[in-house]
C-alpha cells in the first residue's frame, strides 16, 4: 500500500554535505507525515527530522539543528534530507519513515512504514 525508497547515501568528509531522498508511492502517500531516523552500529535507532506533507511544518532533533534540513517536493512525492556540516558522529544508516497522520512525532513506534535504509559514512 505504501512504499518508501531511500537514496543518496555515500561517503563524505567532515564538513561536507550529502542529500538523501525518499520517494513515496501508494495511496494517500502525499498526506503522510514523513520522518528520517538513523541508526549507528551498536546504538538505538534515533529520530532525526520530520515534516508534515501538507504544510511543510518540521521538527528536528537537537543534534542536527542548523545543519540538516528536511523538505519535500509534492510533485515528485519525494522527501529530502539535506545534510550540511557533516560530522563523523553522523555516520549511520538513515531510514525514511511515514505515518498516516498529519501529527508530527519523534517516536519510531508511531511510524508504521519504513524504507530499507541508506548508508551515510562521514570521515574525519
Amino acid at each position: 500500500q505504501v512504499l518508501l525508497v531511500e537514496s543518496g547515501g555515500g561517503l563524505a568528509q567532515a564538513g561536507g554535505s550529502l542529500r538523501l531522498s525518499c520517494v513515496a508511492s501508494g495511496r494517500a502517500a502525499s498526506t503522510y507525515t514523513m520522518g528520517w531516523f538513523r541508526q549507528a552500529p551498536g546504538k538505538e535507532r534515533e529520530f532525526v527530522a520530520a515534516i508534515r506533507w501538507t504544510d511543510s511544518s518540521t521538527e528536528y532533533t537537537d543534534s542536527v539543528k542548523g545543519r540538516f534540513t528536511i523538505s519535500r517536493d509534492n510533485a515528485k512525492n519525494t522527501v529530502y534530507l539535506q545534510m550540511n556540516s557533516l560530522k563523523p558522529e553522523d555516520t549511520a544508516v538513515y531510514y525514511c519513515a511515514g505515518r498516516q497522520s498529519r501529527t508530527i512525532t519523534k517516536y519510531r513506534s508511531e511510524y508504521p512504514y519504513w524504507g530499507q535504509g541508506t548508508q551515510v559514512t562521514v570521515s574525519s
